[in-house]
């Protein structure tokens, strides 16, 4: 399957975990793919897997708004254009509320929150010119609380309502934007709990399928949503969760 031959994606967070699938999976699919990440060597290590000739690696920090602008017009000058941005970098931080530095506040609204931001803005002007996509990663915990996750939730939250209001602004002009909201999913991120097997158990109880997500998992469904297949869906931030959000009322994390 090629349905994205010819088109060109931007992949945040691109060196692993989510961000390292999504880039695979659209090089797959025939892309032209930019992988953006704070870490130079772990963007080329996921690069190596793709034909140079479809390649670009951009060590990023999304966080700073002319690093995000340097992204996208790196894109664009070497491939000519761009279809598709996926706002994928993330950080959390875990911890009680009151407890947790006021600088951890900051850094996560500052990667999760603004690197989408200023993203969205720098790659728009593209966008339109060809009527692209745009898939941001919330999470399940953008669309309800967690114990010990108040700085995520609320980052991941202002994404979820963020994804919401581009769909309105921008779907005459012929942009879709759309989120998945993934649940624990086995990445680095999350190492602390996947490598918990108590907590995995616990978690796993609330779910209806069996197993935690693979990153290729979320990953299927970025392509989805940024493909043809979806032409007539924007503004959703559609659960990849295994059916945890099956149970209304249950704790989650991720």
């Amino acid at each position: 399957m090629q349905r994205f031959t010819g088109k060109t994606v931007i992949v945040t967070g691109a060196g692993s975990g989510i961000g390292a699938a999504t880039a695979l999976r659209f090089a797959q699919e025939g892309a032209n793919v930019v992988l953006a990440g704070r870490r130079a060597d772990r963007l080329d290590q996921i690069a190596a897997g793709i034909d140079p000739a479809r390649a670009l690696t951009q060590p990023t920090d999304v966080a700073e708004p002319a690093a995000v602008v340097a992204l996208v017009q790196a894109a664009v000058a070497r491939f000519g254009g761009l279809d598709i941005l996926v706002n994928n970098a993330g950080t959390a931080a875990f911890g009680s509320f009151i407890d947790l530095p006021i600088e951890d506040w900051h850094r996560t609204m500052q990667v999760n929150v603004d690197g989408v931001v200023h993203a969205c803005r720098a790659a728009l002007p593209h966008l339109l010119a060809r009527r692209g996509s745009i898939i941001n990663v919330a999470s399940v915990s953008g669309l309800g609380g967690d114990w010990g996750l108040a700085f995520y939730n609320a980052s991941k939250g202002a994404v979820v309502n963020l994804t919401r209001a581009l769909a309105l602004e921008y779907g005459r002009q012929g942009v879709r934007v759309n989120a998945v909201c993934p649940s624990l999913t086995r990445t680095e991120m999350a190492a602390g709990i996947t490598g918990n097997e108590t907590m995995v158990a616990r978690f796993g109880d609330r779910m209806a399928l069996e197993g935690l997500a693979e990153p290729a998992d979320v990953a299927g469904v970025i392509a989805f949503l940024a493909s043809d297949d979806a032409r007539f869906v924007t503004g959703v931030n559609l659960p990849v969760d295994g059916g945890v959000g099956a149970s209304n009322g249950q704790p989650r994390l991720f």
